[in-house]
């Protein structure tokens, strides 16, 4: 199938010809025809699918060229700043042919560029749920005129504790609309919103839910962790490994790391949320534009992030959650290409691999031809005693009793 088979219109197909598209990702082939449609929809697919391209361009298609006054027709609510401003982006490159107005609102900035912007009017507002809410009760923002209503990713909405922000969020939009919700996974709490504010929905489901990429090419290095900066510094110096995210568990360790990198002539910067808007704008610009081959990440990172040709992703940490390996892992093998994952395994995340591998349904190849090579050996479990174990331990136990009777009563 090719884009034009979708009934886009030459605008958005020569759009989508610039930014060197060929052919649809399932979720828009899938999706495409039932949004413009003006149907409801569900789609359950992981990132780095083209679920972005699968909502945007149907929207635009759908609002058309209208020159009248502004007003908000189509509100997006993503989790993150960086997925926010990712979105607002990807709708100024479809749409760059028409007169539709998008802007982007997030926290971690001053309001009051983003308060001129919807004051000028906009057709499109992408949003964080909390600085939408901030300028709902100052009267800023009225969503009384929202026709196609997004909630993009919602299971990490509900993983940062957004939930209920969102529900409040919808309980003001007008109740005739269009609504579409992408989520990687299907928790309880979303399916029950879903049955909430979706009408008949289509439901699309690309792929089976927590599973991996399968172009991704995934191996594991045990290694002390004391020996992790080494091996690391060892694999960036490859000049295979182009552009590459590195994630690890905790902001301070991600700081620390971009400065050993960056002071062994590695240049690295860091991303998570203890850093100001600012400094994660520049260090994702500088890693998009090539700047900085090494990002390190915490798992702020893990989804939604539009990162195209990220060569490599090393996992510094394990994640003590398995399904945040599926999402770190799939910043690599974006729209089709292939990705390579390397994993640092510790002795004490041996548990957190076996969680991995039984997740993903296979074992991650280790490799054991590098100079940091863990000797340590996984201690044995306590043994379980058997019901006969204890049963010979009673009578053990009888025994010297008697014994001990006996000598008592000889003496």
């Amino acid at each position: 199938m090719q884009f034009q088979d979708l009934k886009l219109n030459n605008m958005l197909l020569q759009a989508v010809k610039q930014e060197g598209y060929t052919t649809p990702t399932p979720i828009q082939e899938q999706a495409i025809p039932y949004i413009l449609d003006g149907r409801d929809v569900i789609g359950c697919a992981q990132t780095g699918t083209g679920k972005t391209a699968a909502f945007a361009l149907p929207i635009i298609q759908r609002l058309g060229t209208d020159k009248r006054r502004r007003h908000i027709r189509v509100l997006v609510l993503s989790p993150t700043r960086e997925l926010a401003a990712q979105i607002d982006e990807k709708f100024g490159l479809y749409g760059r042919e028409t007169h539709l107005k998008h802007t982007v609102i997030f926290g971690g900035v001053g309001q009051q560029p983003q308060v001129k912007a919807i004051q000028r009017g906009v057709d499109i507002l992408v949003a964080t749920p909390g600085r939408l809410l901030d300028l709902m009760n100052q009267g800023i923002v009225k969503l009384n005129t929202v026709e196609i209503f997004v909630l993009d990713e919602a299971d990490r909405m509900l993983d940062m504790g957004f939930i209920h922000d969102v529900k409040r969020v919808i309980k003001v939009l007008p109740t005739k609309r269009q609504t579409l919700l992408f989520s990687a996974t299907m928790p309880d709490a979303i399916q029950k919103l879903s049955k909430r504010i979706l009408i008949d929905p289509i439901r699309i489901e690309v792929t089976p839910q927590s599973t991996t990429v399968e172009k991704i090419d995934q191996s594991v290095f045990l290694v002390e962790r004391t020996g992790k900066k080494e091996l690391l510094q060892y694999l960036l110096r490859d000049p295979a490994v182009e552009r590459v995210l590195v994630f690890t568990r905790t902001k301070h360790r991600a700081n620390n790391l971009a400065k050993q990198l960056t002071r062994a002539q590695l240049p690295a910067d860091a991303i998570h949320g203890d850093k100001s808007q600012t400094a994660r704008t520049r260090a994702l610009d500088n890693f998009k534009n090539g700047r900085t081959r090494i990002l390190i990440a915490t798992d702020i990172a893990a989804r939604g992030l539009d990162i195209d040709a990220v060569s490599h992703v090393i996992n510094f940490d394990l994640p003590n959650e398995s399904e945040s390996y599926v999402h770190r892992i799939g910043r690599t093998a974006r729209a089709g290409a292939s990705g390579i994952a390397y994993s640092f395994c510790a002795i004490d995340e041996r548990k957190y691999l076996k969680d991995i591998e039984k997740l993903i349904r296979q074992d991650i190849p280790v490799v054991t031809d590098h100079p940091f090579v863990s000797t340590a050996v996984e201690p044995e479990p306590p043994r379980r005693e058997s019901k006969t174990d204890r049963n010979n331990q009673r009578a053990s136990r009888r025994r010297n009793r008697r014994q001990n009777n006996r000598r008592s009563s000889d003496s």
